[in-house]
């Protein structure tokens, strides 16, 4: 089964979603339709072999880190089970976890290629990336993605090409609709920080998601305060920097760093 064909019918799905301002739930119907589509790029090869020896179906799972949302895997696992796909009976789930060190990834993603696993499917857009670089030919499901053909993760909606596919909620044009609501809570604001993660998403998402933060703030009259963190170890001197420029308020834009690192 040629995975791209899958594209086109879950972006349909990412669309109704842009009229909100980014979220992060709920994850369990996003983890099921993900299962859906691993599922059914395990279909073919599974069919191919039928008239073989019963082939348990192996699925290369790369996160950059479980422990901060355990109930994603599980969710994902759950919807294999209502397809059908049983672990140990008839599939396998090679995990592999950065536990947050995002500069591990290439070498997990290099892991589950070695394994030969049927299909990868990668929580979030750096997993994907590293998934990408490691592989042309595995089929790749990427889930929660930023905006994929921004990141590079394909080529284009009508012709991704390539042995990608997998779901996005996010896109550039969304960080106006979250400025536009901010100030409609806080109608006096005036100066807003933009908290970014520098390499989360990819050199040409971040482009586009800072310039669209941009245009769109000062359309509204805020000014906005453009604040970097490379890692977890810059929030402190992030927020300090928000604190000394007095800015009124707070807008996030979306990676999985931020995810994970919620809690803080």
């Amino acid at each position: 089964m040629d995975p791209t064909r899958l594209l086109q019918a879950t972006y349909p799905v990412a669309a109704e979603s842009r009229t909100a301002c980014p979220r992060t739930d709920p994850m369990m119907e996003r983890r099921t339709f993900m299962a859906m589509i691993a599922g059914g790029l395990l279909a073919a090869p599974l069919a191919a072999s039928a008239q073989q020896a019963a082939k348990i179906a192996r699925i290369g799972y790369l996160s950059p880190n479980l422990a901060a949302s355990p109930h994603r895997q599980e969710a994902f696992r759950q919807g294999l089970r209502d397809l059908g796909y049983v672990e140990g009976r008839n599939v396998v789930i090679e995990s592999r976890d950065a536990e947050g060190k995002f500069e591990r990834l290439p070498t997990l993603a290099a892991e589950l290629v070695a394994l030969k696993v049927d299909v990868i499917v990668a929580a979030g857009t750096p997993a994907a990336l590293a998934a990408k670089h490691a592989t042309r030919t595995l089929p790749i499901v990427f889930a929660v993605a930023a905006d994929p053909v921004t990141s590079g993760l394909v080529a284009s909606l009508a012709r991704p090409g390539g042995n990608v596919t997998g779901l996005s909620i996010l896109a550039p044009e969304l960080v106006g609709k979250c400025l536009e609501q901010l100030k409609q809570a806080v109608p006096g604001v005036r100066r807003v920080a933009v908290l970014w993660h520098s390499g989360g998403l990819g050199e040409r998402t971040e482009k586009e998601m800072l310039k669209e933060a941009d245009v769109a703030a000062r359309a509204l009259g805020l000014r906005p305060q453009f604040v970097e963190a490379r890692g977890p170890n810059d929030f402190d001197r992030a927020f300090s920097d928000m604190t000394r420029a007095r800015a009124g308020a707070l807008t996030v834009l979306p990676s999985t760093m931020f995810i994970i690192e919620r809690r803080r």
